[in-house]
């Protein structure tokens, strides 16, 4: 029975890493009728209506010292999307997740104690500076771009930090759907805004509530399923390989061809994340 619990939680982290990712491959595919704040604007609207009919906040509703940090896990949780999809506007998928990583993996490194530990922090730097070789060449990556997702990063390690602390003081789904609504607050009226209105145009509606459900409502359903069936420390190292799954989303669904030199880097980041995130629970 256990067995079958954890190839379930197994099966659950892949098909949430691969849902997230694919998503966002379908996302950017919305850029040319409302651009990234737009589609931003409808993932996060549609993810929080789906999130309050499944969670139901309003059940145990958050006390009044518990909304400071709901208020700032959400405000990085939209900041995470928008600037990630800011980013794949001009770089590839792979590569703008590989970037945003450098978020969570310094969190993971910030626990490690042991100097000989450190050698995950340059492996991790190396295969930052091995993505960005050049950035004024014919093949250079927009500047922007990366700026976009390593800002993203800065803006997942909030939310992690974040997320864990109004996640203790609040119950897990309903903590989810109040921060998305937060997000929901600022990046709606932004996509209005920067559509001119466009984004309430009926043809969008499917299109969005496809997003919000692919990128949101179903990998956080099933990072659910596989937390309630294996260790964190099992869940964090499989989550490691989410560069290497947006990679492969980019190159199926976009056709973004990436350089030998990139896979490399992409694999120097996951190997750092990975050995960080041992060391870290080790210690």
């Amino acid at each position: 029975m256990q067995a079958r619990a954890l190839f379930i939680a197994i099966l659950s982290v892949f098909g949430a890493m691969c849902a997230i990712q694919f998503g966002a491959s379908f996302a950017k595919q919305l850029f040319p009728l409302v651009g990234p704040v737009g589609t931003s604007a409808l993932r996060v609207g549609f993810s929080a209506l789906i999130l309050w009919l499944v969670f139901r906040p309003w059940r145990q509703w958050p006390r009044g010292r518990h909304w400071r940090a709901i208020s700032v896990y959400g405000s990085c949780l939209g900041g995470m999307m928008l600037l990630l999809y800011l980013a794949i506007e001009t770089i590839p998928l792979g590569i703008a997740v590989a970037l945003e990583f450098t978020g969570p993996l310094l969190v993971a490194l910030l626990s490690i104690r042991r100097a000989r530990d450190s050698f995950w922090i340059v492996l991790a730097v190396g295969g930052v500076i091995t993505l960005l070789p050049d950035l004024s060449g014919v093949n250079a990556l927009d500047p922007r771009g990366v700026a976009y997702a390593l800002a993203a990063g800065g803006c997942w390690a909030g939310y992690i930090l974040f997320g864990q602390k109004a996640g203790n003081l609040a119950p897990g789904g309903g903590t989810v759907a109040l921060g998305m609504t937060v997000a929901a607050l600022y990046l709606v009226p932004a996509g209005y805004i920067a559509t001119d209105g466009a984004l309430l145009q009926w043809q969008l509606l499917p299109l969005g509530i496809a997003v919000a459900l692919i990128s949101s409502a179903i990998p956080y359903s099933l990072e659910m399923i596989a937390l309630r069936n294996m260790p964190k420390q099992t869940f964090s190292v499989m989550m490691s390989l989410e560069p290497a799954v947006a990679a492969m989303a980019g190159l199926l669904v976009l056709d973004e061809q990436l350089a030998l030199r990139q896979w490399l880097a992409i694999g120097m980041v996951i190997t750092a994340s990975l050995g960080s995130t041992l060391s870290a629970k080790r210690h």
